[in-house]
């Protein structure tokens, strides 16, 4: 007697608009804590930036600093030189980045990423079709280019679905937090509960900065109910 075979789905490599929600209910099908999110706040946004040097300089310009910071700054250098190009960032002097709100150390990497551009060392249009490790490897040369950084653009700009930013400390809170973990966790142990997730991983954090901002709001709306 022949029995039927079940054939797997795979899951994509990437996420896009047209199965985001559905790569959601797939991981709220695996993990309750995932679940709870969407019941409790709903999918959360699908966060993407375009493949440029203008979202290289914004990701390295969030290194350490609030979003708000970093959206600052940005908008500082565009107002200066209307479009962020190698040319126009190459041309500004250390004052006139310093007066972006750019502080020397992220001056000196964005000037490097512009000429890594400017002189073919680094083709973004390339980057796309290239796997998430080779990626990796060439930006990793940039200077102050970290995993961070690369975690970011793949997972925003290049939309790999299995990524998780282990230096992301907002992920990184927001999991502690949903799954009642111990706040001293290690990063190896942290990195083995997200495997679960896999392939995943990308759509999962979205869920969890979701969770994280959405938490957020809540406290300062108690907050201000408080003082009312």
């Amino acid at each position: 007697m022949k029995t039927k075979k079940t054939v797997k789905k795979a899951l994509p490599e990437v996420f896009n608009q047209e199965n985001f929600y559905r790569l959601c209910d797939h991981l709220a099908g695996l993990d309750e804590d995932l679940k709870l999110i969407l019941d409790k706040h709903g999918y959360p946004p699908m966060w993407t930036r375009e493949n440029s040097l203008e979202t290289l300089v914004h990701i390295v310009l969030e290194q350490q600093v609030s979003l708000a910071s970093a959206l600052a700054a940005l908008n500082k250098l565009k107002e200066k030189i209307k479009i962020i190009t190698p040319d126009n960032i190459l041309q500004l002097t250390d004052d006139e980045m310093r007066a972006c709100f750019v502080s020397r150390q992220k001056t000196i990497y964005i000037r490097g990423m512009a000429q890594a551009i400017k002189s073919n060392e680094i083709n973004l249009e390339v980057l796309p079709d290239l796997p998430s490790d080779e990626v990796r490897k060439i930006l990793i040369n940039l200077k102050g280019i970290g995993n961070w950084t690369i975690d970011v653009y793949l997972m925003f700009t290049l939309q790999r679905a299995d990524v998780f930013p282990i230096g992301d400390l907002a992920a990184v809170n927001a999991l502690k937090r949903l799954k009642k973990l111990d706040p001293e966790m290690n990063r190896e142990a942290l990195l083995e509960i997200t495997h679960n997730w896999k392939p995943l991983r990308s759509v999962a954090s979205m869920m969890l900065w979701h969770y994280y901002l959405s938490q957020s709001k809540v406290k300062k709306t108690e907050k201000k109910q408080d003082r009312e």
